[in-house]
This record gives C-alpha cells, structure tokens and sequence, in this order.
C-alpha cells in the first residue's frame, strides 16, 4: 500500500496544487487555459515523437490489449447512453454525449505520469500505442453517433469531415506520426533538435498535472451529479473490468503486460468530454460533473486497481 501511494501521492499533489494555486487566487484563472494548451499543442507531441522514434512495434502495438482497450471503452459509452436514455430520461442527443463522458479517458494529462511511475519507461510504448488511436476512434465515432442522434443536425458527412480535419490536424497525432516515419527511416536525434524536444518533453507531467488542478475550479456540482457519478463509474470502474476480462481470460496476455492497458482504462475522464458536450451543446453539465468526480474518485480507484494488478 505504501509503494503505490508513493506512485500516485506525487501526481494528486500537483493536480491539488493547481486546484488551491487558482482558488486562492495564486495564479490566474485565465492562464490555465494556456498551459493545457502548451501541454497538448507543445510538450506532448514532442514526448511522443521521441517515443515513436525508438518504440519498438513488435511488443508496443499489441491488438490483444489494444482492442480490448477500445471494446471496454465503446461498451462503457453504449451503457452510459442507454442508461441515460432509459434510466434519467435524457434525449436521445443528450444521451449520446452522456455516453461520451464516460468513455473518453485522460491518457494524456494523467494517464502518462500515473503510469510512468507505476510500471516505469518499459510500459510506455503500450501506452503510447493506445493514445495514438484514441482521439481518432472515440471521437469520431462520438461525432457519428450525435450526428445520428440529434433531430438537428446537418449532413453527417459535413460533420465526419469536419471530424476527420480536426482529427488530422491534431498535435498529438501530428508528433505520433512525425515519430513512426523518423522510426521508418532509423532517424537519430542529436545536438540542438534532441535538447529541444527532450526539455520541452520533460515538461509534460508537472504542467498537465497543475493546469488539470487549475481546470477544476471552473466545474461545479449541479442537480445533475447522478448521471455524472454513472459516467465516471464506467470510466474508473467498468472499462478497466472489460478490458481486463478480455486481455488475461479471453486473449491470454501475460498479466504483467495486460496490466499497462488495463490501468490506462481505470483514468478518469478526459477535457475533450467538455469539449464534445458543448460543441454538440448536449449534457454540459454532465460532462463538466464527470471531470470533477472522476478525477477526484480516481485517487481511489487508481490505488485499488494497482493493488488488484500487482496482486
């Protein structure tokens, strides 16, 4: 018990720094925006362009823990939507964004440092995989289904297009895919170029850890923490159990590998569940409960999934 407090203690103590920095007035409301905006346009991508340069493909892209990654997502937004539907009478757009609050997970600002100090740089490249298909899976498959869904949407082809140009112009994706041609052609970082990436690298856990505590402030619980605390128990609890399920019992993976993708599944929800919420303008206030409670619940869960992994 006391190993994995010492593993997430570090990373909840800046996300609570941040909190309190701009609750006390301490550092600006307005500048928290800025740093998620260095974290995901700057720092990560720079992170998993070095990743991608050495990773080795044959053990990082694994389909035995990747897709049972995605199953355990998709089967966690199908029952948070139906539950919305059928339990809390939401409509059927509303719904489909409730969905979505509980299966788009924060890889990036907490799941990078949590599992950096769990399992250390040898799980990395299967986290790094996972990351690199997140946003174009999840969130085009969210658009899909909204568009599906609402009454008053316009084309579904204008809005996948629209999907699929965000999808290509992302950062992130951008520095995954700089990283997999450098690997295809054995590129080597050296002098300025390797300082350049590997500081800007350095600076993605304390200022995606401090900029989450910060975002926080601007989430409120509202009559709507219900379906909230449902959504995040599908992202702490419900998808990690799928994914687990299908990696070790059905596939057979080694349990000391499956455990990287399966604590990857227990992070709680991602920003992007905000952004998606009020792009659509459905279930906001869903979206931006969810972020609370799960982020605060998943200094709970965390520490039980790594207990019941390293058991």
């Amino acid at each position: 018990m006391l190993s994995v407090l010492n593993i997430i203690a570090p990373v909840f103590v800046l996300i609570g720094l941040g909190y309190l920095a701009v609750r006390l007035r301490l550092y600006p409301q307005e500048g928290v925006r800025g740093l998620i905006a260095y974290v995901n346009g700057f720092a990560t991508p720079c992170l998993l362009f070095r990743a991608m340069l050495d990773v080795d493909f044959s053990s990082a892209f694994n389909p035995a823990i990747i897709a049972p990654f995605y199953v355990g997502a998709l089967s966690a937004l199908a029952l948070a939507a139906l539950t919305a539907a059928f339990v809390f009478k939401r409509r059927p757009g509303e719904a489909v964004s409730v969905g979505f609050s509980a299966t788009f997970t924060n890889t990036v600002l907490v799941g990078i440092p949590v599992m950096q100090r769990a399992y250390g740089e040898e799980a990395m490249p299967v986290v790094y995989s996972i990351i690199g298909l997140h946003a174009p899976i999840v969130m085009t498959l969210g658009m899909f289904l909204m568009e599906l869904a609402r009454r008053d949407g316009g084309k579904l082809a204008t809005a996948l297009w629209q999907g699929l140009r965000k999808t290509v112009a992302n950062p992130i994706l951008i520095g995954i895919a700089l990283g997999l041609v450098g690997n295809l052609f054995d590129v080597e970082l050296s002098g300025i170029a390797d300082d350049v990436t590997l500081l800007l690298a350095s600076t993605v856990m304390p200022v995606a850890l401090f900029g989450l505590g910060g975002a926080l402030n601007e989430y409120r619980l509202g009559e709507t923490w219900g379906p909230a605390l449902m959504t995040s128990a599908m992202q702490l609890i419900v998808h990690p159990a799928i994914a687990w399920v299908l990696m070790v019992p059905v596939f057979g993976v080694d349990p000391h590998i499956a455990r990287y993708g399966v604590l990857l599944a227990a992070m709680p929800a991602g920003i992007n569940v905000y952004i998606f919420a009020t792009f659509y303008n459905r279930a906001v206030d869903v979206a931006a409960n969810t972020i609370l409670i799960s982020t605060v619940l998943s200094l709970f869960t965390i520490a039980g999934w790594l207990l019941l992994l390293a058991a």
